[in-house]
């Protein structure tokens, strides 16, 4: 679970520049675009309100994109309002429109089983106890049995076919060679459909989502204005990217999981340590519960010793410890801190290790026998690029296995040696690493 509900009101309470949940959305950069913002402002200031966000399960994961909404569901469940969190049983055998091309469908079985697994993460991020707990749903609750007779003439004539094309993703969809398909089009009557559905069984008056899905938030307003005669919210937070202009939550071509088995603790841990120093600030306001001042703390810190990291390291204990818990946090930075000879190797469990080596240098397994000697694993490992250079190191005290310094470039090591009699960690100097899993090698 997140910051308690108790912290935060601590916080709050602290924090003399803590105005309301509104100024504090916008001051963290979570506000994009949204409907009438003094009324959206003058709504979450009064009485608690219901809203809710939806996340489809298009994968059997949710990653850092849904962790910005998760968090701003979260944020706004601790100032005192309703959450809904919506997985989209229906809307995921669909598919929202890419920018790019059409989704390929998935099979009924297996948006059922990642409809489970969204579900289970979401519960994580949210209390669902107290005057203010959150609710789950499925819009395939009340699509399922929805006739396409129905579909068409209760939702479809609410909606003009000029003012669904002039929406951005249909728009550059329409106008790339692929166009569009029929499915996908609807896409954004669905959502639309969902909102006036919470909105008439949970009284839900707002909506969150990125702005990129600007165009399927304003169905849904647009809708329950015309079917119900009343005006409800939304907003959309920014696309977040790096200040080099690169996209956010992308780790070598690849999303940033939140499930453990889609990206590792380690893997994820790494990704936060090493944000730049011109995105750390921004990254801490929107993934961290930290106030304001702390973050003009670590502001200072980062313009004043940019090279002690301390931002970056606070960054990656928050997110990591968010998503993973401390335990697994605190055993992520005792395997970084064993693989540059600060610990004991042998006290890393089988799973963090592996995950480490994975970001590795690894050795191939036509380079290796079943018993090696340091300069073969230097080489294999691609540290050194000959077996004389590999040597020099050995003689220069500079060739380490498993931490311990090897000063014979002849002595041969088995699986008998190897940590957890599977893994073997090589080190070049102080800081060049390679890794051998001996069990993915066939060795």
């Amino acid at each position: 679970m997140t910051v308690s509900n108790e912290e935060f009101l601590s916080r709050q309470a602290n924090d003399p520049s803590f105005e309301n949940i509104w100024q504090e959305l916008k001051w963290r950069g979570l506000i994009h675009v949204s409907t009438d913002e003094a009324k959206l402002e003058e709504a979450l200031a009064g009485d608690p309100i219901r809203y809710y966000c939806g996340f489809d399960p298009t994968a059997a994961s949710l990653h850092l994109g849904h962790l910005v909404q998760l968090l701003l569901l979260r944020r706004l469940q601790l100032a005192g309002h309703h959450p809904v969190a919506l997985v989209g049983g229906a809307t995921g055998l669909i598919g929202d429109p890419r920018q790019t091309s059409e989704r390929t469908l998935n099979t009924r079985e297996t948006v059922e089983g990642w409809v489970g697994s969204l579900r289970e993460q979401i519960q994580h991020y949210l209390s669902f106890e107290g005057d203010n707990g959150a609710v789950m749903v499925n819009n395939l609750d009340w699509t399922g049995e929805l006739s396409a007779l129905d579909f068409l003439r209760d939702i479809g004539k609410h909606f003009r076919v000029g003012t669904m094309i002039r929406k951005e993703i249909v728009a550059s969809r329409l106008e790339s060679d692929e166009g569009i398909s029929y499915t996908e089009f609807s896409y954004q009557v669905l959502q639309g459909m969902d909102f006036m559905e919470l909105y008439r069984r949970h009284n839900v008056t707002l909506q969150t989502g990125g702005s990129d899905q600007w165009g399927n938030l304003t169905s849904g307003t647009e809708l329950v204005r015309k079917v119900e005669g009343e005006h409800v919210h939304a907003m959309g937070t920014p696309l977040i990217t790096n200040a080099d202009g690169t996209k956010f939550g992308k780790s070598e071509g690849n999303a940033i999981w939140l499930n453990p088995e889609m990206c590792s603790p380690y893997a994820f841990y790494q990704f936060w340590i090493n944000t730049a120093d011109a995105d750390v600030i921004e990254r801490l306001k929107v993934f961290t519960f930290l106030t304001r001042d702390e973050l003009e703390d670590y502001a200072q810190k980062v313009a004043d010793e940019p090279f002690r990291r301390e931002a970056q390291r606070r960054l990656a204990w928050e997110v990591t410890s968010l998503v993973h818990g401390e335990g697994q946090t605190q055993r992520v930075i005792d395997a970084s801190a064993a693989l540059f000879g600060r610990g004991e190797l042998q006290q890393i469990d089988p799973a963090t290790l592996e995950a480490a080596g994975a970001e590795l240098p690894t050795a191939q397994p036509q380079d290796l026998d079943n018993e090696m000697s340091i300069v073969d694993l230097l080489v294999a490992t691609g540290l050194e690029e000959s077996k004389s250079a590999a040597r020099r190191t050995v003689k220069d005290g500079g060739a380490y296995l498993n931490n311990a310094k090897v000063e014979d470039p002849e002595q041969l090591f088995s699986s008998e040696d190897a940590i957890h009699q599977k893994y073997f960690v090589v080190r070049r100097g102080r800081r060049n690493l390679g890794f051998v899993d001996m069990t993915s090698n066939n060795i």
